[in-house]
């Protein structure tokens, strides 16, 4: 919880063995796809922000996995969008659409994930991540098929491996029947081709990349499921130095933790355009006496309807927040945490009702 040890730790020397290896791995795949939910699987802790609403990550994270003589670090990007829809949409932040591609442009693996019960999306990749696979073609690719567990027919799964791999997996062409590849709407034009600002990659007719190494079907809320996809990354990391010390799990300081799981939780309860709005600073972080972590957190937001909406009735909902932030809080950091929240207008005083949420370790 202390950013100073966590700057030390990041800073320290790796703690390698005689023979290390390492992956990099980038994550990529359309926005609430489940990158971060099966980040946090694999790491065994939860470390990355989780919402329902897209764009809960907002910019590049770190993750790192080491376990004996092997080091993973996982790059937990934010889903891939087009240039059109991130000024559209929210007006997201650069990091949207510059991030995915730093990843690749350091990843030993790309890690593709594809959420299959999404039934307007899963028939094919998005043009953003046909792009980035063509563009760095010489990287090795998986296919990470996610929430199968939402699936009533799993024969489903065969059709749409047959659509997202052009048949084609580690070389081999897949023996799966074909009748799917003809169905109406499966063969039609990619979004690429329809969608003058976003480049057409491998032709408007591509829908799936046929160099996909591995194929993962799984859901990421399976502990089972991600053990195996975990075992698998290891035993593909290569000779080479550690990055980070072991003990070291994630990038980012405390602070940007303790931020993202209140960004979290702002999506997840307030409506619409709102959560994108607001602004938040930290001002008060620190050890209490009894050696509680102590934080402070002013949301700021650019309307007088917005306070009200963040704050709720009687300020029961912005208790609320607080009182779901400290509990993930408290498991991430593993000690007591006390945390105050206040909401107020860009450039105004302080909301009236300052939302305030203790609390405590059992």
């Amino acid at each position: 919880m202390n950013r100073d040890e966590q700057n030390l730790l990041l800073a320290h020397p790796p703690n390698m063995p005689s023979n290390p290896r390492v992956l990099r791995v980038a994550i990529l795949g359309a926005p609430n796809a489940g990158k971060s939910t099966l980040s946090n699987q694999l790491l065994g802790r939860k470390v990355f922000s989780v919402s329902k609403k897209v764009h809960t990550t907002r910019c590049q994270a770190l993750g790192v996995i080491t376990e004996e003589e092997a080091q993973v670090i996982l790059l937990d990007t934010p889903g891939l969008i087009s240039p059109v829809k991130k000024k559209k949409k929210h007006n997201l932040e650069l990091s949207l659409l510059e991030d995915p591609w730093k990843s690749m442009e350091s990843a030993d693996l790309v890690m593709v994930l594809v959420d299959v019960s999404d039934k307007w999306t899963r028939n094919q990749l998005s043009p953003q991540v046909l792009q980035c696979l063509t563009q760095f073609s010489q990287v090795p690719s998986i296919l990470v098929m996610n929430k199968v567990d939402c699936l009533k027919q799993k024969s489903v799964l065969l059709e749409l491996t047959a659509a997202l791999t052009e048949g084609v997996v580690n070389g081999k062409k897949l023996k799966i029947r074909q009748a799917f590849l003809s169905k109406p709407g499966i063969n039609c034009p990619s979004p690429a081709a329809k969608d003058p600002n976003t480049q057409s990659v491998g032709g408007p007719w591509r829908i799936g990349w046929p160099h996909f190494q591995e194929i993962f079907m799984l859901s990421a809320l399976s502990q089972e499921d991600v053990k195996i996809l975990k075992q698998y990354l290891l035993a593909q990391a290569q000779p080479g130095p550690w990055e980070f010390h072991s003990e070291v799990l994630t990038s980012q300081t405390p602070e940007e933790i303790c931020s993202n799981i209140i960004r979290e939780k702002l999506l997840e309860h307030l409506p619409q355009e709102v959560p994108y709005s607001v602004q938040q600073k930290t001002i008060v972080w620190e050890e209490g006496p009894s050696g509680q972590l102590v934080i402070v957190q002013r949301l700021m937001v650019p309307k007088e309807s917005h306070v009200r909406i963040l704050i709720g009735p009687k300020g029961s909902l912005i208790s609320r927040i607080a009182d779901e932030v400290g509990r993930d809080l408290m498991n991430i950091f593993l000690c007591d945490v006390q945390l105050h929240l206040s909401v107020k207008l860009f450039d105004g005083p302080p909301s009236a009702i300052p939302a305030h949420a203790s609390s405590r370790s059992s």
